[in-house]
């Protein structure tokens, strides 16, 4: 006999495990289905928190390397000892999923190590021969890796991002087919710890779907530190090498934009040409759930299917595959399944590349508000003008603040530099309650702080900055 439940969760990545808490908080009773042994989904297991954890590592080892000597600081000759620095990596994901786990104790939600097949009114199949029954059926399935008909994976030579993680030397030459933020952010990684890293888009700049300004800036800036782009350029063809790397290699045939061809020769191609929804094999369409061209799910305003008493959030549905957006998902739809009124702003959610210096914005680009609004101005600081950010030794980049013409409401705000991942919080509470860049402008900031250079990007929006 299958085992009851109110709401039954299939996932654990950060929309599905956040769901389940705030179900079990509102009085529900809740089971979380999870196929991997381990609970928070890539984004903990192999995709946000581990690729942070080498991102910082590395940094350090390039500070210092290159960084400390302009402080003063002698170090001598630096080593490079991979496995310790995997090791953190993989000690500081086992304490986070741990940490779901004790989560999911608390919140007395029964966790379910095992696939999840929907079977139709209510029942989830479990691989293990079991059967739930729930009156909610939460789908979080989340995404895998985009694969190229022509570069399928052999988990060697052609790797993903979750191999990226775990290359157990550094590659003396990597070609990364993809500028965008996994492409960006496990090139980074590779070419600080040695890797002559050449990253390969179809587009005129990297991260195409971010402010223009900041596309730039971010180009201009990594070439700086030595990464190598290829733009405007269609990969294709990727086959053995033969130019002296032998099996462990492969070349990558690239179609210029003046129509002639270059090959790239690397010891690893990391292909990061995005994701898709994890949905196939879990019945999904046998029960009649609709889905659209892409694969996500098809969903209402509240997160319903079109297959009553069944639900999608996250990577699997529409929309910005963020791991916070997914979070936000899972609280809204619990809090509908309660009575109450849960909801995301869509308009309002920040994003974030983790590279050195990292990249952040909410809202609209400068392009969309263009498209969008019409009448717009625009308001630009430059940390080189900042205190903090020269005393820091960070005065790289910028803050972009957009606001409408005619009432001042905040459209967005984009930035580059040391550390935005934390400062554009606070242009997102701003835009969350409708405010203007005069309000933005209005906050007082601590000084020193790199927060100041928000402050004077929006006082530039009416040509009222203070030190520039």
């Amino acid at each position: 006999m299958a085992e009851q439940f109110d709401v039954c969760v299939v996932g654990a990545g950060p929309a599905g495990y956040v769901c389940a808490i705030r179900a079990a908080q509102l009085g529900f009773k809740v089971c979380l289905v999870e196929k991997r042994g381990a609970l928070g989904g890539t984004c903990l297991n192999v995709g946000c928190i581990p690729s942070k954890a080498m991102l910082e590592s590395s940094h350090h080892y390039l500070e210092a390397q290159e960084g400390l000597a302009k402080h003063g600081v002698e170090v001598g000759q630096v080593k490079l000892d991979l496995g310790v620095m995997l090791a953190r990596k993989d000690s500081v994901v086992k304490q986070l999923t741990g940490g779901i786990g004790m989560l999911m104790k608390k919140n007395k939600v029964t966790v379910k190590n095992a696939w999840g097949t929907l079977k139709g009114n209510g029942v989830v199949a479990l691989d293990d021969g079991s059967q739930l029954s729930a009156t909610h059926i939460v789908v979080a399935a989340g995404s895998v890796p985009v694969e190229l008909p022509f570069a399928k994976f052999d988990h060697e030579v052609v790797i993903d991002s979750t191999d990226a993680l775990g290359l157990e030397k550094v590659p003396e030459r990597m070609v990364v087919i993809g500028a965008g933020v996994i492409g960006l952010e496990m090139g980074s990684v590779w070419k600080r710890l040695g890797s002559e890293v050449t990253v390969v888009d179809v587009a005129t700049r990297p991260v195409a779907i971010m402010d223009e300004d900041l596309s730039r800036e971010a180009q201009k800036l990594f070439e700086k530190q030595g990464l190598k782009f290829l733009l405007e350029a269609k990969v294709k063809k990727i086959r053995n090498s033969e130019l002296g790397i032998g099996n462990s290699g492969a070349v990558v045939e690239v179609e210029l934009p003046n129509g002639f061809s270059k090959e790239l020769e690397g010891d690893k191609v990391l292909v990061a040409v995005g994701r898709k929804p994890a949905t196939k094999g879990m019945g999904l369409e046998e029960i009649g759930v609709a889905l659209d061209e892409r694969g996500f799910i098809k969903v209402d305003a509240h997160y319903a299917t079109n297959v009553p008493g069944v639900y999608a959030i996250g990577d699997c549905a529409p929309g910005p595959m963020l791991a916070h957006k997914g979070e936000e998902e899972g609280v809204a739809l619990a809090e509908v399944l309660a009575g109450q009124a849960g909801h995301v702003n869509y308009a309002a959610i920040p994003w974030v590349v983790y590279t050195h210096p990292e990249i952040a914005g909410v809202g609209m680009t400068e392009a969309e508000a263009r498209a969008k609004v019409g009448d717009y101005k625009v308001g630009k600081f430059k940390f080189v003008a900042n205190g903090r950010a020269l005393a820091a030794d960070a005065s790289e980049g910028f803050v972009k603040v957009i606001a409408r013409k005619d009432n001042d409401e905040l459209l967005g705000v984009h930035m580059i530099g040391h550390n935005v991942s934390e400062m554009v919080a606070e242009a997102v509470a701003v835009m969350e309650f409708k405010g203007s860049a005069e309000d933005l402008a209005r906050i007082v900031h601590a000084h020193p702080t790199m927060t100041e250079a928000v402050k004077e990007a929006a006082l530039a929006v009416d040509g009222r900055a203070i030190h520039s």
